[in-house]
């Protein structure tokens, strides 16, 4: 939840590389005929490669141009061991970042290569700015459609140029902050895409304490992201809200795994960690108690300190993940 900066402008965004060791995408002609290498990702679903770094390795890097987005959103694509040799296909996590981060966030903050050696799960890291995984209601800065980025565009890219398996058992969803919310809103609104979903110190509901979460959204959107427009309006558009609301979607969430953590003790003197986690917690608990009226089974966690992403959570989630997803093979 908390803000993001500016999209960097064109020329010097298409010049970022991954940090991780691996080749520059001048270098495909060499990497292609490099036996058991799988390169050469392909346009399509909407999206047109503009940047690229294919490798050896783990770590993948695209970067697009998309009509859904007024500027060239990138993911990174981290692989299983052996994915490049193995010939199996692989169960997917849409791992979606907060605010203030982009793509690069888990693999530059939160060590998640070495947090997934040795899973056989792929694991999907896309851009979202502040966008709060939303269509907007308003954008002054062109179209900045991150929900059909997603939702429309990207996951069909994945399971058309990487070994997946493209069903409801194959997928899971998960975030940290605003990237929570997004994976707990994209697990209801797309009820046969995520058989889990899990949420790291992200909001569970929209609604309470007079809609401050919805007045951070639409005040985090507009000043860094849609130049003033927002995601929900102003006036709210009231159905928009209902349909983002995760505690308006309870029973959206039978038959799917449900992991949710928050922090207890938000630093006090910090006021942005002590805002969004007293929230946070206050909304993820307000959700739990719904779904476990619903009879809906979930898995909740309530740690000491603020916001932030806790690595051995999300290493107990990911047991949880890949328990719930189908196995590789």
């Amino acid at each position: 939840m908390e803000p993001n900066s500016q999209p960097r402008p064109a020329l010097t965004r298409r010049r970022f590389m991954i940090g991780a060791a691996g080749v520059a995408a001048g270098t495909m002609a060499t990497l292609a005929a490099t036996p058991g290498v799988a390169l050469a990702a392909g346009d399509g679903h909407g999206l047109r490669i503009v940047d690229r770094n294919e490798n050896p390795g783990r770590l993948q890097y695209y970067r697009f141009a998309t009509d859904a987005i007024g500027w060239d959103p990138a993911v990174n694509v981290l692989l299983p061991d052996g994915y490049h040799t193995s010939g199996k296909r692989y169960p997917v996590l849409y791992l979606l970042h907060g605010g203030n981060a982009d793509f690069r966030a888990f693999h530059l903050h939160d060590n998640i290569v070495n947090l997934t050696a040795g899973r056989e799960i792929i694991v999907v890291m896309p851009d979202a700015s502040t966008g709060w995984y939303s269509n907007p209601v308003s954008s002054n800065v062109g179209p900045r459609d991150w929900e059909t980025f997603h939702i429309a565009q990207l996951l069909p890219w994945i399971e058309s140029n990487f070994r997946t398996f493209p069903e409801y058992d194959g997928r899971a969803v998960a975030g940290f902050s605003m990237g929570g919310f997004g994976a707990l809103k994209y697990a209801a609104k797309y009820y046969g895409h995520f058989c889990s979903v899990s949420s790291h110190s992200g909001p569970a509901s929209l609604r309470r304490d007079g809609g401050l979460v919805v007045h951070w959204a639409n005040a985090t959107s507009a000043a860094l992201d849609l130049g003033g427009g927002t995601v929900y309006g102003a006036p709210w558009d009231e159905a928009r809200v209902s349909a983002d609301n995760p505690v308006e979607r309870i029973p959206s969430y039978h038959h799917k795994r449900v992991f949710l953590a928050a922090g207890t003790s938000p630093d006090p003197v910090n006021w942005f960690d002590y805002v969004n986690e007293t929230q946070v917690l206050a909304g993820q608990r307000e959700f739990r108690a719904a779904l476990a009226q619903a009879g809906i089974p979930h898995e909740g966690h309530e740690l000491s300190g603020g916001h932030f992403f806790r690595h051995e959570m999300f290493i107990h989630d990911l047991n949880g993940m890949l328990g719930r997803l189908r196995r590789a093979g």
